[in-house]
């Protein structure tokens, strides 16, 4: 069988317990952009509504003051801004980054692929 991001995403999800995965605003908001551009305004009310409020995945965000964490990490680690903001979380949170996106490899908190994280484990 073929292992797709599809099938590696959702075994982790089924793997590892809701209160142990947080997703930053950041990502929410372009989830939200992606998804009202394809004109898939009630799959995001779903996503919303399976994921954060029945889902328990909490929220995190970044402050103003936070933003020069990202401006560093973008340029120490050749980072775009939104990878940029997901290290800055990862790192103000204590996070470790879950992610298919090989640029974290880069960065000193690197990043595991789905596959690789045990239960209990992705925070």
């Amino acid at each position: 069988m073929i292992r797709t991001a599809q099938n590696e995403v959702g075994d982790f999800l089924q793997r590892v317990s809701n209160d142990r995965l947080f997703l930053t605003d950041f990502t929410l908001h372009s989830i939200g952009i992606i998804l009202l551009k394809l004109g898939e305004a009630q799959t995001f009310s779903r996503f919303v509504q399976d994921v954060l409020i029945d889902g328990a995945v909490r929220l995190v965000g970044l402050q103003p003051d936070d933003m020069t964490s990202i401006v560093d990490a973008a340029g120490k680690y050749q980072l775009d801004f939104d990878d940029a903001y997901q290290y800055a979380a990862s790192g103000k949170f204590n996070f470790q980054i879950v992610s298919f996106d090989s640029d974290f490899d880069r960065t000193d908190r690197r990043r595991r692929q789905p596959d690789q994280v045990e239960p209990g484990t992705a925070s």
